[in-house]
């Protein structure tokens, strides 16, 4: 297997498990000793690797080729690369810890709330006035979202700006944002959700967004470049826990800031959300029935 012309990012830890029926078993052990600690591989000399297997350097050589890698300094290599992903997609992780552990609804709901009270504080500071403002007057608001989280929240963010009477459309395809991108005027706003801030297709397209004078609103991580390009920057920061089997907290996180700034722009605009929410409520008894306290919406 010839790694030559793949990039340095393939993933080590599935090739080796792609491999390991064909391996030998001295070359299972320098596996094995791989998986359980690749930080300490990746720093490890290829003697030290050869004596905490139990086997000889040659053997740590010819499974550096087994797996695809021309040797062991390019084996080393992926190994810190896959270890930066973290160890603790690659351990066992149980619902909880101890003898009685907690009901997973409660671990759930600690994890949101300690997302919540901390994005709180950076929500107070946040510039949502001027943000709002800036939805308001624009002609037009083009919501950005890429990968989970922020795709599902694009969507809600129109759907609440629709509700306020505000024209908004969202788009989620990369290339897609490119090209309405490209289109846009000083008279649009550009709202880019993104946990991270570091997707390459989002930054670039909301790059584009601003060449052509529309106003960025970026819902995102400060310090990311996202946050850099952003003309009002509303922050979130996400608290990932080794429980990796949860859908990330971020979300609750970024729906709050969602709430805040459609709250805010509701709010300055007066009797104008006011009346337009009294129809949809209007409109949506007359179709399902209900009582006065039903949610705009289902």
């Amino acid at each position: 297997m010839n790694s030559a012309s793949e990039p340095l990012t393939f993933d080590i830890v599935a090739r080796i498990a792609e491999c390991a029926p064909e391996l030998r078993s001295a070359e299972r052990k320098v596996a094995a000793r791989i998986l359980d600690d690749l930080t300490g591989a990746s720093r490890a000399s290829i003697g030290e690797l050869a004596k905490d297997a139990g086997v000889s350097v040659a053997t740590v050589t010819r499974f550096a080729k087994t797996v695809g890698c021309s040797d062991v300094r390019e084996l080393k290599l992926r190994l810190a690369q896959a270890a930066a992903v973290g160890q603790r997609f690659l351990k066992s992780t149980s619902a909880g810890s101890g003898d009685t552990p907690e009901p997973l609804a409660t671990r759930v709901f600690d994890d949101v709330q300690t997302a919540l009270a901390h994005n709180h504080q950076l929500l107070r500071q946040a510039p949502i006035t001027e943000a709002a403002a800036a939805l308001s007057a624009a002609k037009m608001i083009h919501v950005f979202g890429m990968g989970g989280g922020s795709t599902a929240l694009a969507d809600e963010m129109r759907f609440r700006l629709v509700r306020l009477g505000r024209p908004a459309a969202t788009y989620q395809d990369g290339l897609l944002q490119r090209m309405v991108a490209s289109t846009l005027s000083s008279e649009c706003v550009v709202i880019a959700l993104s946990t991270t801030g570091r997707v390459p297709e989002m930054v670039e397209n909301c790059r584009i967004a601003q060449r052509y004078g529309a106003t960025l609103v970026a819902i995102t991580a400060p310090a990311s470049p996202l946050a850099k390009l952003a003309d009002w920057l509303i922050p979130i920061v996400a608290f990932e826990t080794d429980f990796i089997y949860k859908p990330s907290s971020s979300r609750y996180a970024m729906m709050m800031a969602l709430d805040v700034l459609v709250t805010e722009l509701a709010l300055a605009q007066g009797d104008e959300s006011r009346e337009l929410l009294r129809r949809m409520k209007h409109a949506l008894d007359a179709h399902r029935g209900g009582g006065e306290r039903q949610p705009l919406g289902d």
